[in-house]
């Protein structure tokens, strides 16, 4: 009952930061134009990509509960990559609008409407942080990560709330463009870095911090086995991760000597990042090669 209240509110604390972060997106959209801001338009585009990974976080959430069947039969873990990878696309396409139209400001600056740039910000920090709070009592995993997602975007608005400050007293229109080109270039390093991790598990790609040699070793290491080969990993969402492969054992084993065996192989994957590991066991004096 206590878990099933945690899963609750999971999925609670991520649908009040969707609204929250979809009402101030629209609100900045306005609020750019209308301050002829393009720092606050490419923080709109930010922000109206957190809007989508929230949303699909708040969809996927509920989803990945849903257990294995015969059509995903591990489960819909992975659905989640879809999210990450719409929400990139979006992000990129904005941003690319974005520099095309702030680039040309670097040189042409115009003052941008600096009262309104502070309040905007001011309001900016205060909605994300918000938001930031409600997800940081959260117990999952997803709502950490999206928690830090919007730290980033509490950050981003404290340098346009300074750099809004020093436009309201210096005559310097040139640090609004600036400020937009910044932004746009730290969110599509951030893209950049998504879709690589995305398209890394889509592609059956190792883990990146499981070390398979570590692992054989290990393995290797335990009483009665010889050697570890074919192993072969790979993540289902990024964080649970799969492996299987041959044990090649130096004696012969009763059936409840390979069931402790394979439970001691477990313990040790486990430790090391593999949630799941499938392990075939082979006698030293025949071995078997599967190779492909």
């Amino acid at each position: 009952m206590h878990k099933h209240h945690h899963r609750h509110n999971d999925v609670k604390n991520i649908k009040v930061a969707f609204f929250l972060n979809l009402l101030f997106t629209i609100i900045e959209f306005v609020g750019g134009i209308l301050t002829n801001s393009m720092a606050i338009l490419s923080d709109a585009v930010h922000d109206m990509g957190d809007s989508v990974t929230l949303g699909l976080s708040w969809y996927f959430q509920k989803l990945s509960k849903k257990p294995g069947d015969k059509a995903y039969t591990y489960g819909y873990k992975r659905f989640s990559l879809l999210g990450a990878i719409v929400n990139s696309l979006i992000l990129l396409v904005g941003s690319v609008v974005i520099l095309f139209n702030a680039v040309p400001r670097l040189l042409h600056p115009e003052q941008p409407d600096t009262k309104g740039m502070l309040l905007l910000a001011v309001l900016g920090v205060i909605i994300n942080g918000v938001a930031v709070l409600r997800l940081r009592r959260g117990h999952s995993l997803n709502e950490r990560v999206v928690s830090l997602h919007l730290l980033e975007d509490v950050l981003g608005w404290v340098a346009v709330l300074i750099g809004a400050l020093v436009m309201h007293f210096v005559d310097a229109p040139v640090i609004d463009p600036l400020l937009s080109v910044a932004i746009t270039l730290f969110i599509l390093f951030n893209v950049y870095r998504n879709m690589r991790q995305s398209f890394r598990i889509i592609l059956q790609g190792s883990p990146e911090k499981l070390n398979l040699a570590a692992a054989a070793q290990a393995v290797a290491a335990l009483e009665g086995v010889r050697r570890a080969e074919h192993l072969h990993a790979w993540s289902v969402d990024g964080e649970y991760n799969v492996l299987t492969m041959h044990v090649v054992v130096s004696r012969e084993m009763s059936m409840r000597e390979q069931q402790q065996l394979k439970q001691r192989i477990r313990g040790t994957l486990n430790q090391m990042g593999v949630q799941h590991a499938t392990i075939e066991l082979e006698l030293f004096e025949d071995p078997e090669d599967c190779r492909l």
